[in-house]
């Protein structure tokens, strides 16, 4: 269990590393795109103003946008040289990744597989947790069989692909969310012949029973809040993109607004801060939906294969 958990540990450890590289450098792409955009307004509003046509203000509210552009650019320079590097050192790489290697942007990596529709719920039994706090029952003298049979809810875990089964969320009490499952015990649990043949107390025993309740409990709470998040984050997605459509539209409207001298400089600051915020919202967005994904592979126990 301690090699399958160490396993998992490292290839989601990979994983992240390489999604927190692609986001951080879609949102450097980002911060150059606005720089370039922010520089063109500043050399607009400074010929405006050479000739009486443009205020100081607008100006200097072009050259803050133009400095905070540059600053974010620091900023994210810096961040993906740290997830370069911590990459590298998550892979156990002796020199720095071949750039063939490292993702471009977020939209450069290739999205898992979908996890198909009726996953049983024995691919958890397969979970580095669940499997050690069956060993320590079978030390209670206890019989597997007859602990999962009592304990182990079988069900599918999802229903439509990304979205949690009505046998899953039924397993807990509606608007508690506390663990509705009652233990079907139709067999003995332990061999009460070996009992006194082994130092096993009752308490051990308890003891025994309890932790394996309580693995099967976070396995499947942890599968629930994972697509939980996966049934929504696609809606999300969706909704953010629409927003950073409609925000650029409204940019692009402002400047010609402000061009035409109808609007001063400030709805166009205001416009381009609003489009870069979402922007930027978009991007987490987009990586929190790859990071389920790989949640959603831990939590199963290293697959749904």
């Amino acid at each position: 269990e301690a090699r399958r958990s160490a396993q998992i540990l490292i290839v989601s450890g990979v994983v992240n590393a390489y999604l927190a590289l692609a986001a951080d450098r879609e949102a450097l792409q980002l911060a150059e795109t606005t720089l370039e955009t922010q520089t063109v307004a500043y050399d607009l509003i400074k010929r405006r103003a050479d000739v009486g046509l443009a205020s100081e203000l607008a100006l200097n509210q072009a050259q803050t946008q133009v400095d905070t552009a540059r600053r974010n650019i620091a900023v994210y320079t810096q961040l993906a040289a740290q997830d370069e590097n911590a990459l590298t050192l998550l892979v156990g790489s002796p020199s720095p990744l071949p750039g063939e290697l490292l993702p471009a942007n977020l939209e450069s990596v290739r999205p898992p597989k979908e996890i198909s529709p009726g996953l049983s719920s024995e691919v958890l039994l397969l979970r580095p947790d669940i499997l050690a706090a069956e060993h320590q029952l079978k030390a209670a003298n206890a019989y597997i069989g007859a602990a999962r049979a009592a304990f182990f809810p079988r069900i599918s875990l999802t229903a439509a692909v990304g979205t949690a089964s009505s046998e899953l969320s039924g397993l807990f009490n509606s608007g508690q969310g506390t663990w509705g499952f009652a233990p079907q015990i139709v067999m003995p649990i332990f061999d009460a012949r070996l009992w006194s043949a082994y130092d096993v107390t009752i308490a051990e025993r308890e003891i025994a029973v309890a932790q394996y309740e309580r693995a099967i409990q976070t396995a499947f709470r942890e599968v629930a809040d994972a697509l939980a998040v996966a049934g929504t984050v696609d809606q999300q997605v969706s909704a953010q993109q629409s927003l950073v459509d409609a925000l650029a539209r409204t940019y692009r409207i402002s400047v010609a607004r402000y061009t035409k001298g109808i609007d001063n400089y400030l709805g166009v600051l205001d416009a381009q801060r609003s489009l870069y915020t979402a922007e930027q919202v978009l991007i987490a967005l987009r990586l929190g939906k790859l990071a389920n994904q790989v949640r959603l592979y831990a939590v199963l126990g290293g697959g749904s294969d």
